[in-house]
């Protein structure tokens, strides 16, 4: 089997064939397979074909030119150009996705990919050459005897965001699970407004408040089930109910059903902990200790290991009477990506990938296409969209920059799901506008409130009520328009939904809001900053529209109509406040 290249010089050489497309450069690094393109309407297709089982290594690379980010589905805070030399990462199933976009200044796409090679493990690497002032892109995998990989490329020049969900709607198989109505409403968590210390009627009593919201799921975190005291998780396993929590816990779902919310329970299933009363079963199908997690981690290459998930999610739902699950920690599994054992699976993407099937197809039996299923990063690539539709922000608890990047970041390879905020938090004596602006961090995906609504000051109250109210008003625009959000590497510092003739602006930042007066029936102008105002160039005719100013908390501060003209213009917002302008 072909080693990886390690060393700049090796990275660079040993080319077996190559091909050019969009002034790309493919390379094949290894022997056994051949390479060919297959040119379409929107893209080119490079397909590897293994003639003998081994390592395939396939380079991409351009010049710079101009290019001065490059985007992955786990960039986090690092959109700048690497360099080659920083190494491969491992990429899977539940960790990440094969798929980059290396942009321009001006946010167009240099060199946009993804490859098809979703449910199985691959080995990435990417940077600047030093020598060659190129940009390269290195993709290793296992490949198996007349075995195919086909890698697109995007056509260079369109915006990262265009690239990116044209390779996406090209990674869709149809077989994505479908999205009910309820997916797509805001949700009320109880992770940062109670974490562990929950009793179900005052959980019961917060469902209420966020039915009258407009929430249309209660998701219950951790510290449900037995066992759930503290930091790790040295009491998973067994999923029962705490009964002095809840000491009927049918009854208590019913009930917050019966507001009208869909009810979603917390579960990490591949996390054994020893004070569960599975772990004495359980332990030999789960041999490696995650020590930062205080519990073991089951093996998803046994056999026995994925029947007691799927037994144990399939019973919570069909015993209590869930609409979902919200299921943790399934990057966990990548603890076994790199084991040197004699277990039945060697690919941990592949046993994820039977162990989600049978789970999917276990819960599909039980709700049919009303199942919700909670997924977050970093284990939501394009293929897992066949096992879950809530897709969720990563942990970023008060951080709205995080919740904005995140959210985005997973609108960019999600071409169906419902895009889910990190739950929503802030400080009980926070000012109103620290308040709005975390609800203006999640406004481009759907908000999880998570707060102890039952307690709000009425300023708290009034700041959650007016934003969830002005989110259902432009729900369609901002969860199903085209969202444009810059430059990847400046953290969509300005965002843009448009949908037809309606659209919503946000700046995060202090930056010139650009605006045909032709093209909209309304659009509401968000001022998610500190300044008092928002600067507006204008352009086309001039045009008669009402301007409806409101501050933080929804009161209005001005409503008057004005002839807009062509040319800059500054706005009066409050900070964090909003400008919905209406044209006659």
């Amino acid at each position: 089997m072909t080693a990886l290249p390690n060393g700049t010089a090796q990275l660079w050489a040993n080319e077996i064939h190559s091909q050019i497309a969009y002034g790309v450069t493919a390379a094949l690094m290894s022997a056994g397979q051949t390479l060919h393109t297959e040119p379409n309407e929107d893209g080119t297709t490079l397909c590897v074909v293994a003639v003998e089982a081994g390592r395939a290594v396939i380079r991409l690379d351009v010049p710079l030119g101009d290019a001065v980010g490059y985007w992955h589905p786990s960039s986090g805070w690092n959109r700048h150009l690497p360099a080659d030399w920083e190494g491969w990462r491992r990429v899977g199933l539940v960790n990440s996705a094969p798929i980059g976009c290396l942009f321009d200044s001006a946010g167009n796409t240099v060199l946009g990919f993804a490859s098809d090679r979703l449910e199985s493990e691959t080995q990435i690497r990417f940077g600047v050459s030093e020598e060659s002032a190129r940009y390269g892109v290195w993709l290793a995998m296992d490949l198996s005897a007349g075995q195919t990989c086909r890698i697109r490329l995007a056509a260079p020049g369109q915006t990262a965001a265009s690239a990116l969900r044209l390779l996406t709607q090209w990674l869709a198989t149809g077989e994505e699970l479908s999205v009910p109505d309820a997916a797509r409403v805001p949700a009320y968590s109880t992770w940062y407004s109670f974490h562990q210390d929950m009793k179900a009627a005052e959980v019961e009593a917060e469902a209420k408040i966020a039915s009258d919201l407009g929430c249309g799921v209660l998701l219950l975190d951790d510290g449900w089930q037995l066992h759930a005291q503290g930091r790790g998780y040295a009491g998973c396993g067994d999923w029962t109910p705490d009964p002095v929590k809840f000491p009927d816990f049918t009854a208590h779902v019913r009930a917050v059903q019966g507001m009208g919310m869909r009810y979603v329970a917390w579960v990490a299933p591949l996390l054994l902990g020893q004070h569960s009363a599975a772990h004495e079963v359980m332990a030999p199908f789960a041999p490696h200790y995650a020590e930062g997690l205080d519990c073991r981690v089951l093996d998803p290459r046994q056999a026995q290991a994925r029947r007691f998930i799927v037994d144990t999610c399939a019973e919570l739902v069909e015993t209590y009477g869930l609409d979902g699950l919200k299921i943790d920690f399934l990057d966990a599994a990548m603890v076994y990506a790199t084991a040197d054992d004699d277990a039945a699976r060697d690919d941990v993407s592949q046993a994820m990938l039977v162990l989600l099937t049978e789970l999917r197809e276990r819960l599909y039996a039980l709700r049919g296409d009303d199942l919700l299923i909670e997924l977050r990063q970093p284990y939501m690539g394009p293929a897992m969209l066949k096992f879950g539709n809530l897709l969720r922000a990563g942990d970023c608890p008060a951080n709205a920059a995080a919740n904005r990047v995140k959210t985005i970041d997973i609108a960019a390879t999600a071409a169906t799901g419902a895009i889910h905020s990190d739950m929503l938090m802030w400080h009980p004596d926070a000012q109103p506008e620290a308040a709005a602006r975390q609800l203006h961090g999640a406004f481009y995906a759907i908000p999880q409130i998570s707060i102890r609504l039952a307690e709000q000051s009425a300023e708290h109250r009034e700041v959650t009520a007016f934003w969830l109210r002005v989110w259902r008003d432009f729900k369609d625009v901002l969860t199903g328009g085209e969202v444009n959000a810059g430059r990847p590497d400046e953290l969509y510092e300005q965002v843009t939904a448009i949908a037809g003739s309606r659209a919503v602006v946000t700046n995060y930042s202090e930056r010139v809001i650009r605006l045909d007066l032709g093209r909209f029936t309304e659009v509401a102008l968000i001022n998610s900053t500190a300044a008092e105002r928002v600067i507006l160039d204008l352009t086309g005719d001039p045009a008669h529209a009402g301007l409806e100013v409101c501050d933080a908390r929804g009161r209005q501060v001005s409503c008057e109509t004005e002839e807009l003209r062509p040319g800059l213009r500054a706005l009066a917002i409050p900070a964090a406040g909003i400008c919905r302008v209406r044209f006659a």
